[in-house]
């Protein structure tokens, strides 16, 4: 699997051209395009990265990436990110690893993103890996109250779990927030759902990237499958 992942980030980083300024994504197969960028900056490219977590910042400031801020920077080359799912109209559920607010900033002040992932994140339809939905810890309850009413709204229901670290403590975002897992099998509709929760007070962001992958890059036991948002 790891080895599928690798190929995904190098088909990507045949994107990037030197000068560029890029998104760098959070998650394992994003680590393995960071890893892949470094060697090429460390052989002479010069870009300019900005990181969508404390954990890219190190690994980016580790392979000597040059970085930057969005409030140095209006806009983005290109992001690479990956995803948790992925379906046919390049909806996407991300925030597996906590990092889905700096994501979805960093996605939208992007010209393309391009997603990376081993093919067994193409799902038909969304909604079986957990969805995760970013809460303020002020007002929990009430936020958790409105949550189940936009699922309700929006024609999905399941169980929704506060997010924990192993060691049994809630885990934290770089932002400060709490994350909640929606378990919700099947999401037919992710714009609408995307709306529902986006209108909640409680929520800051939620794991639903619609409109914002403009191809996905899948690694296959056949190769990479390149997937054009329709």
């Amino acid at each position: 699997m790891e080895a599928l992942k690798r190929q995904a980030a190098a088909r990507a980083l045949d994107e990037v051209r030197g000068g560029m300024k890029l998104g760098l994504g959070t998650g394992s197969t994003a680590r393995h395009f960071v890893d892949l960028l470094g060697e090429k900056v460390r052989a002479g490219m010069k870009i300019v990265g900005v990181p969508t977590s404390e954990a890219t910042r190190a690994q980016a400031e580790a392979c000597g990436i040059a970085l930057t801020t969005l409030d140095d920077i209006d806009r983005l080359d290109i992001t690479v990110d990956g995803a948790d799912e992925i379906d046919p109209q390049l909806n996407l559920i991300k925030g597996g690893g906590g990092a889905l607010l700096r994501e979805k900033i960093v996605a939208a002040a992007s010209d393309r993103m391009i997603v990376i992932a081993d093919d067994s994140k193409w799902v038909e339809v969304l909604g079986r890996f957990p969805l995760p939905v970013e809460v303020i810890p002020f007002g929990l309850a009430a936020t958790r109250r409105a949550i189940a009413k936009a699922f309700a709204q929006g024609g999905v229901s399941g169980e929704m779990v506060l997010r924990k670290r192993p060691d049994g403590h809630v885990f934290v975002t770089d932002g400060g927030h709490w994350i909640i897992d929606a378990h919700l099998g099947r999401i037919e509709d992710a714009p609408r759902l995307a709306g529902l929760l986006g209108a909640i007070p409680g929520v800051v962001e939620h794991g639903l990237f619609t409109k914002l992958a403009s191809v996905a890059l899948l690694a296959g036991s056949q190769g990479i499958r390149v997937v054009e948002r329709p």
